[in-house]
């Protein structure tokens, strides 16, 4: 193979492994920051909404403490943010207080 097949060849395969890693990253459902979207986040956010009867979802992501597979941070009626760990069939592992929460509750 002559060098200028190799660098073409090269090249090629960068620019399907760049247009992969973004299509991997958007099948997951992640936007790049660590917060997740689409259908399965909506399912995530309904189910933690469901366990604290309520309140406002802030953020929901992927994670992977306590065994859980979804984290919802969730703004009960109350005023205190909590996070909701949801296994990969939205069933609850824990309901923990949010330690970012600005009361330190």
């Amino acid at each position: 193979m002559t060098a200028k097949r190799k660098i073409t060849a090269a090249a090629a395969a960068a620019v399907v492994l760049a247009f992969g890693g973004a299509a991997i990253v958007q099948a997951s459902g992640d936007d790049g920051e660590g917060k997740a979207t689409g259908r399965q986040a909506e399912q995530a956010t309904a189910a933690a909404l469901k366990i604290t009867n309520g309140g406002e979802a802030n953020a929901v992501e992927r994670d992977n403490e306590n065994g859980a597979t979804w984290e919802v941070e969730i703004t009960k009626t109350d005023g205190k943010t909590v996070d909701v760990r949801l296994d990969a069939d939205y069933k609850l592992v824990i309901v923990e207080g949010d330690t970012e929460d600005a009361n330190g509750e």
